[in-house]
């Protein structure tokens, strides 16, 4: 009979990264909730740059879940909607 190989189970704080972005996108979900458009935008901006930051500097194994496709796709499209998102945030003109 084959022996069958358990893999250790993995712990929800495995995915501390993804924790960590998901914390952030909700704080500045929360903020422009509460008519601060720019700076809730400008967090949300910054929690796709940390994301960006965290894919960059952490292995495959150790980016868990915030690894989608491969280091430069995913670095490629985190860095571009950062970028974007930053700028639309301070381009669109603040709600009178």
């Amino acid at each position: 009979m084959a022996k069958i190989h358990h893999l250790p189970r993995a712990r929800w704080w495995h995915q501390w990264p993804l924790i960590s972005v998901l914390l952030c996108v909700s704080l500045s979900l929360m903020v422009v909730a509460l008519d601060e458009f720019r700076i809730g935008s400008l967090l949300l901006a910054g929690s796709v740059i940390w994301a960006f930051l965290l894919r960059l500097t952490l292995s495959n194994t150790r980016a868990g879940l915030l690894m989608v496709r491969s280091r430069i796709i995913d670095l490629a499209v985190l860095g571009t909607l950062g970028l974007l998102l930053a700028v639309f945030a301070v381009w669109v003109p603040a709600p009178s």
